[in-house]
């Protein structure tokens, strides 16, 4: 029976030696969290598809067009989620071919600190701040 690997804690992927950057128990780490914010992303759209669903007609103007403001702000933050979505694929795949945690641009180190508090980061912070720079100097690049 094979024996099931323990995945770190945020506290001991950060004590983690820095010579096990991006080794096998700090990947799994990873992917495990990217792939519970996947699901989290999925049951919430499952659950903007429900609550639309379930909507009825409301005879009073006004509350007909609360009602429809507040749908159209569920179906713009669904949206994020489903670009969001997109990130944590990709994430994931980089994970498995072993390329998360470098930058794509520099292929310099993203950093523990920074992945965890965006997984889906593909920049280091500096490669991300030029690029910001960038934009901002130049519209978008």
């Amino acid at each position: 029976m094979k024996r099931k690997e323990k995945i770190l804690t945020e506290d001991e992927l950060l004590r983690d030696s820095p010579n096990n950057y991006m080794n096998g128990s700090q990947l799994k780490f990873f992917k495990n969290r990217l792939e519970s914010l996947a699901n989290e992303l999925l049951q919430n759209a499952d659950e903007t598809t429900e609550h639309l669903r379930k909507t009825s007609l409301v005879p009073d103007p006004a509350d007909r067009a609360s009602i429809e403001e507040e749908h159209s702000l569920e179906l713009r933050a669904r949206d994020r989620e489903r670009k969001l979505l997109k990130k944590i694929q990709e994430a994931i795949l980089r994970i498995d071919k072993k390329e998360y945690g470098y930058c794509m641009e520099t292929g310099e180190e993203i950093g523990l600190e920074r992945l965890l508090a965006r997984p889906t980061a593909t920049l280091s912070l500096e490669a991300q701040q030029r690029r910001e720079k960038r934009q901002k100097q130049f519209g978008d690049v």
